[in-house]
């Protein structure tokens, strides 16, 4: 069941990164493995959560275990992808769970909050995101390598809306 191809793709990965719902269900539901990192060091678990695959990472979450030690090829847990990329219900089934680090920092020092602020468009979807990370108790306090916290990237990229929200939950 977790035997892997050439690039270390088990069944289960494949049914993540093709979102075959229905075959990832069966491979869940018969112990198939969700950390089991392919040569681009993604796990089924870590590529649900960084593409959004919120059917399938909801069951990999009621039956199995994640392996919270493994990261992605930068270095990074689920919620940092996911945040990023906008993927406002899979960042809450994570966040929900309770088991991801919400103030955990990738390789190059950026959290959830730090990614979804500063690599992105401060739109709507990313002021939901920024507002969610503080709720489940991001530390906008904490610095990326380049020294810059999340309201310094909105400051500097003049996205007055999230600028507001940090500020907000700054003064509670």
């Amino acid at each position: 069941m977790d035997e892997f191809d050439e690039k270390r793709n088990t069944p289960l990965n494949l049914a993540v990164h093709n979102n075959d719902i229905k075959i990832a269900k069966v491979l869940i539901d018969n112990g198939a493995d969700i950390n089991i990192q392919n040569e681009n060091e993604d796990s089924p678990y870590l590529y649900a959560g960084a593409e959004g695959r919120t059917e399938i990472l909801q069951e990999m979450l009621e039956k199995s275990q994640p392996d919270l030690v493994k990261h992605n090829r930068y270095g990074g847990n689920a919620l940092i992808p996911a945040a990023e990329k906008g993927h406002i219900e899979t960042l809450k089934i994570l966040l929900e769970h309770g088991q991801e680090n919400v103030n955990y920092q990738n390789n190059f020092g950026y959290t959830a909050l730090i990614e979804a602020v500063g690599l992105r468009d401060g739109g709507p979807v990313y002021q939901e995101i920024t507002r969610i990370l503080l709720e489940y108790g991001a530390d906008q306090t904490i610095q990326d390598n380049s020294g810059r916290t999340a309201l310094d990237y909105a400051e500097q990229n003049n996205y007055l809306d999230i600028v507001h929200i940090l500020r907000e939950f700054k003064a509670k």
